[in-house]
């Protein structure tokens, strides 16, 4: 799956990965075909989407 709609941009999701092999960036969830059909024509939130934060384990130790 390239792209998704989600509670936020795929760009911030933590599952939207670069692929050297590719040369782009993906989404590495391995979901099923009804999920990507819903996804694509916007008939529900991708339940993937996880907020990535690279300061997750920073704010942890303040």
């Amino acid at each position: 799956m390239e792209k998704k709609q989600a509670f936020g941009s795929c760009e911030s999701c933590e599952f939207y990965d670069y692929d050297e092999y590719t040369d782009s960036y993906v989404c590495t969830v391995n979901i099923d075909q009804d999920d990507i059909e819903r996804l694509r024509y916007g008939k529900s939130a991708c339940p993937y989407y996880r907020f990535y934060d690279e300061y997750k384990s920073v704010h942890k130790q303040i």
